[in-house]
């Protein structure tokens, strides 16, 4: 089976000579169609600067991405906002909602961009609406919605074009604990009911336990992975946290 993302010594430098600041450090690893991957490590750590590159928010110093086997550096142009709106969605931790606009036109609007028929894009809607339990807030905008409600909704639009790769930056940063069970609950449902692929930067150990797989970040190079295999949540969460611990981090309990 081939990789959806392989990520080959890629490096990021920020500054110059001689206040360099190495951000990535030669990472290599990939992610498999249908694989829950997190990235967690402290601040610093060059977790959300690995996700930018992906993203092509920033360019990385040196090293590889590709995607289905196609370097990222050969995208340009229309192939670029192709690939920025239709191979991967982004899930953003606060949300970036447009306030103008109602839930319904938030999700929609990726659809619009990229010509997708309203017939075909309001049965997308309707089928992730109604699995994310927001159909009641379509009408609403942002500001009358919970925070739980808004990352659902972003969700929603995250997944609307049916990409190849769901990119999540700390998606329950802003979420208390209930509403982040709930949304890690139904990515992770989605990843095993449709084989969506997820690569999930979090600091959140309880939020990390959804996935099947962790690679730990410490000064801009991979110093450890986890595999869930057979374990419960709950043994794959207290590995996280001995590895946590092994980083100065602290501990939560298991949502």
């Amino acid at each position: 089976m081939n990789s959806v993302l392989n990520i080959e010594n890629l490096t990021k430098v920020y500054g110059s000579v001689p206040n360099q600041t190495k951000a990535l450090n030669g990472i290599t690893f990939q992610v498999m169609p249908g694989e829950f991957l997190g990235i967690m490590g402290s601040s610093g750590s060059g977790k959300s600067t690995l996700l930018n590159c992906i993203a092509a928010v920033i360019q990385p110093t040196g090293g590889r991405i590709e995607i289905d086997g196609r370097s990222l550096h050969a995208y340009k142009g229309k192939a670029l906002a192709e690939y920025r709106g239709k191979t991967i969605g982004y899930l953003f931790q606060n949300f970036e909602l447009l306030d103008n606009l109602t839930g319904r036109e938030n999700i929609l609007l990726p659809a619009s961009l990229h010509k997708i028929s309203e017939k075909e894009s309001t049965q997308r809607l309707n089928q992730l609406a109604d699995y994310l339990e927001i159909t009641d807030v379509l009408n609403h905008f942002p500001s009358q919605m919970s925070g739980g409600q808004r990352q659902r909704v972003a969700a929603a639009r995250a997944l609307i074009l049916q990409p190849r790769l769901i990119l999540a930056d700390e998606p329950t940063g802003a979420l208390d604990s209930k509403n982040a069970k709930s949304l890690m609950e139904k990515l992770s449902g989605l990843n095993r009911s449709e084989q969506t692929t997820v690569l999930m930067v979090t600091h959140d150990s309880n939020a990390a336990s959804f996935c099947k797989r962790i690679l730990f970040i410490r000064d801009g190079v991979i110093f450890h992975e986890l595999r869930r295999g057979d374990q419960s949540r709950q043994d794959f969460h207290g590995c996280i946290l001995n590895v946590i611990a092994q980083l100065g981090g602290g501990h939560s309990n298991v949502l």
